[in-house]
């Protein structure tokens, strides 16, 4: 018998017997440490939970009820709620110290950020100390292990607790991702079983990609930098509000992995980092092998994972004075699984971090004299390194869209950056910046490692493995208009995000217009359209008498005429003022028709045209990047307040296509579609008239099957061989080989047709775009229109990429829009919506949704 089935045979046994098979679940016990004392009148998890520690899922508001309980009757534990997720479930925030701490802890946050800056005396306080619980809701050990430290905390007794106590401030999310968290727990408990199945093939073992993610199907491990998501905006205030001296983040990976700790590959470390936060994260670490070689347990510490993306949960805190920890474990999937060093359960994993928790502990504490004494000098270094530096600061703007400046200075606060108005009109990188329009960040602030992270462009990289995107150069990602600054800064007085709204408009005799070259335009347009007002959209620019004067608007201004609506002069004027207002999109009162100049009137037919409100279906599931998906619907749904029917790509037989004007088909792994389906699509984009919009992967789908491409090249068979050769190398260096070639998550620059409806909205030919994959869209042969986007001749702005890959994408398309009989399709070989966080890419999108029906075929041969 083998022993994985005499295993199976044991705990069917065990099951028969009414016993809890003790791979599965484990009372309190299993976690209490030997030796120490509890306090029994602190609740057990099983008294509230109703079952022992990985006997099945802790659902989220059972631990919210259990952990709060603890908390409330502790007076070592205080919790507060600091967010609530998409679906309202609220993520706890514990602060746990000796009660004499307690009694001054506001006092004690104070004086550690005081002593943080420069020139500041040491001070003597406790250890700062933050524990990341949940950031992926499928690795549930990550989640769980909450429950036995903070019981531990709450209840051990004895000297060595109270010691360390009194020495440390121990900050506890939990969890980071409820929504995931509550998507597992549902998955699970749906194929859970009387008798635990170890079967990796169950389908309880298989919830790792549905559950990973937020409700929007954001991995918010991403999202440390980003600041898109709720729950990401609650933490890191929290974060910014304490700056922590170590931070421990816990995770699961694959199940054949043993157990892993930081600090990291050695070479792939961000060079902002210091080296001696590496050796002191190598010092906690000791104490982690403590215990790990007590139990004879497998491990690896500097092998596998990198310290380079700034944006995640044990790198962003590096870059920001903080030692950074990121542990993963090899996931027990349902609960109890099998794998090639035998069963892994989730209340043994649950036990790992959990000790390995403690461990974090007593490591920072071992050196907290050397680790607060890091972090200042970390502090003093940055400000003292942004006086030194060549660039004194950058100044940016974003032209004609205040709404994006604002999200951008919104985004930079977060990260605890000064932002300070331009104090007067500067010429920089070949623009003129003007006061009250733009801002200027200085070099010479406490968060300089930062403002790098964000503002530089690397190119250049000792190796090139990434294990997420390298690079990330965010005023490139907003599409803001900025420049380093070397000489001296026109800094005014400091400035912060607020809110952005106008007055409303006064009441108009002849209509209403609308800029597109605001961010939250098309939300503004879609509830114009929603409530069933006609609206007109220019196709070229327009000069129009409003009741401000003449003003000058672009390509892609919406026009609201009061003649021939349905709706009334009133409701219209209400609408626009609730838009002006609750939008922050500026609304001008039309006092003519006529246009002085060479621009058409407002009445013109082809310089004004009228468009209808899209009704959107978006694929996702079967192959379709989750993340991709997820970011289509966030940006429409969450921002744009726009309906998105969600279905899965293998459920479309039976749908009636003539409800919707859009279909939307993301990158992923399997883009393709069913023969009987891609000629349906084929067929509502000819005859009805509809839209598909495909980006990654599905760009070059839907250029292969709608647009294919003769390929002509005249190859030489000899020259490929001889290229390819017989070519011998080390089997150690694949890694470093197979990775060359691919494009490290990188910013290109590409030129952008604004004249072209898809390029409604910009002023400037110069577009970043985040570029992914090695695809390459085909030059379409009969349509010299159809290109909005091109790659630049020299292409890269910031992160890896090979020169290879450099001039295979030099030059080729980026964005194509094509008719298809009385349809169009839209190709970006990019992701525009990428993270949230392209803000200048998405209005191409959002352009492809509103305005692809203007797109015109061109009648000469070319």
């Amino acid at each position: 018998m083998s022993f994985f089935k005499s295993i199976a045979t044991l705990l069917l046994g065990l099951s028969s017997l009414g016993l809890a098979s003790p791979a599965l679940a484990e009372p309190i016990g299993f976690f209490q440490l030997s030796g120490t004392a509890y306090d029994a009148a602190v609740p057990v998890p099983e008294e509230r939970l109703g079952f022992e520690l990985g006997e099945r899922p802790v659902r989220h508001e059972q631990m919210v009820s259990y952990l709060t309980e603890i908390a409330q009757g502790s007076e070592r534990i205080t919790v507060e709620t600091i967010g609530y997720t998409h679906e309202h479930r609220p993520i706890l925030f514990f602060v746990v110290t000796s009660p004499e701490n307690q009694a001054r802890i506001e006092e004690i946050r104070a004086d550690h950020i005081a002593q943080l800056a420069p020139g500041a005396a040491a001070g003597d306080g406790p250890a700062i100390l933050w524990l990341n619980y949940g950031v992926h809701g499928a690795e549930p050990a990550g989640m769980d292990a909450a429950i036995p430290t903070l019981y531990h905390l709450a209840a051990a007794q004895g000297a060595e607790i109270d010691q360390m106590l009194d020495d440390s401030v121990i900050l506890i999310t939990a969890i980071f991702n409820p929504d995931g968290h509550n998507r597992r727990t549902n998955a699970v408990e749906m194929f859970g079983s009387d008798v635990a199945v170890t079967d990796p093939a169950h389908a309880q073992h298989s919830t790792w990609g549905e559950a990973r993610t937020n409700h929007y199907w954001f991995d918010l491990n991403r999202q440390w930098l980003l600041q898109t998501q709720p729950e990401s905006q609650a933490w890191l205030t929290q974060w910014h509000r304490w700056k922590p001296q170590v931070s421990a983040d816990f995770h699961e990976m694959g199940t054949e992995a043993t157990f892993y700790f930081h600090p990291g590959e050695p070479r792939r470390l961000n060079p902002l980092i210091p080296d001696e936060a590496r050796a002191l994260t190598l010092n906690i670490a000791r104490h982690h092998v403590g215990f790990l070689d007590a139990e004879a347990r497998l491990y690896t510490t500097e092998e596998g994972f990198d310290n380079f993306y700034v944006g995640k949960g044990s790198t962003y805190p590096q870059v920001n004075g903080s030692l950074g920890i990121l542990f993963e474990i090899g996931s027990a999937r349902g609960g109890l699984i099998e794998s090639e060093h035998g069963l892994v359960s989730h209340a043994d994993n649950i036990r790992t971090h959990f000790r390995t928790g403690l461990t974090t502990i007593s490591g920072a504490l071992a050196q907290r004299g050397e680790i607060a004494a890091y972090q200042r000098r970390f502090f003093a270094d940055a400000v003292a390194n942004g006086g030194r530096d060549r660039i004194r600061g950058y100044v940016f703007s974003a032209e004609g869209d205040p709404a994006r400046l604002n999200l951008f200075v919104d985004l930079l606060e977060r990260h605890d950056i000064r932002v300070n108005a331009l104090a007067s009109d500067l010429r920089a990188g070949g623009r003129t910046y003007r006061a009250g329009e733009a801002y200027i960040v200085s070099m010479r602030q406490a968060q300089y490692t930062m403002i790098r992270a964000m503002f530089d462009r690397v190119t250049s990289f000792e190796e090139n493995v990434f294990y997420d995107v390298s690079g990330w150069t965010l005023p490139l990602a907003y599409d803001l208009e900025y420049a380093p600054l070397t000489g001296s800064l026109p800094v005014g007085g400091e400035i912060h995000s607020a809110d952005i709204s106008f007055s409303p408009p006064p009441v108009s005799t002849y209509g209403y217009v609308l800029r597109w070259s605001d961010y939250y335009a098309p939300r503004a347009l879609y509830r114009l359209l929603d409530a069933d007002i006609r609206v007109r959209i220019a196709t070229e620019p327009a000069n129009i008498m409003t009741s401000q004067g003449l003003v000058e608007f672009g390509p892609g201004t919406a026009f609201i005429p009061l003649v021939g609506q349905d709706v009334s002069r009133e409701e219209i004027h209400a609408l626009a003022s609730s838009i002006a207002v609750e939008d922050g999109v500026p609304v001008y009162a039309a006092t003519s028709g006529s246009t002085p100049g060479d621009t058409p009137d407002l009445g013109d037919r082809s310089g004004f045209r009228s468009i209808e409100r899209p009704e959107v279906l978006l694929v996702f599931d079967d192959g379709i990047s989750a993340y991709d998906a997820g970011e289509v619907w966030h940006q429409l749904d969450h921002r744009m307040q726009m309906p998105v029917t969600l279905r899965r790509k293998s459920e479309l037989s039976g749908l009636d296509w003539s409800r919707y004007s859009h279909l939307i088909v993301v990158g992923g792994g399997n883009t393709g579609f069913a023969d009987a389906d891609l000629e349906r699509i084929r067929d509502w984009i000819r005859t009805d008239g509809g839209v598909l919009i495909a980006t990654r992967q599905a760009a070059e789908m839907a250029q292969a099957s709608f647009f294919p491409v003769e390929d002509d090249a005249d190859t030489d068979e000899d020259e490929s061989e001889d290229e390819a050769g017989n070519r011998r190398r080390d089997y150690a260096a694949m890694p470093i080989d197979d990775a060359e070639h691919v494009i490290g998550g990188a910013i290109f620059a590409g030129d952008l047709d604004f004249s072209h409806p898809i390029g409604f909205g910009y002023s400037d030919r110069s577009i970043a775009l985040h570029r992914n994959t090695e695809l390459v869209l085909e030059r379409p042969e009969d349509d010299p229109f159809a290109v909005v986007v091109e790659y630049a001749a020299d292409p890269l702005l910031s992160g890896y990429a090979s020169q290879r890959r450099q001039d295979e994408i030099a030059g080729t398309p980026a964005v194509i829009a094509q008719r298809l009989g009385r349809g169009s399709v839209v190709m970006f070989a990019d992701n525009p919506n990428f993270r949230a966080t392209f803000r200048g890419t998405e209005k191409m999108f959002l352009n492809a949704i509103f305005f692809s029906r203007l797109i015109d075929r061109p009648r000469g041969d070319y």
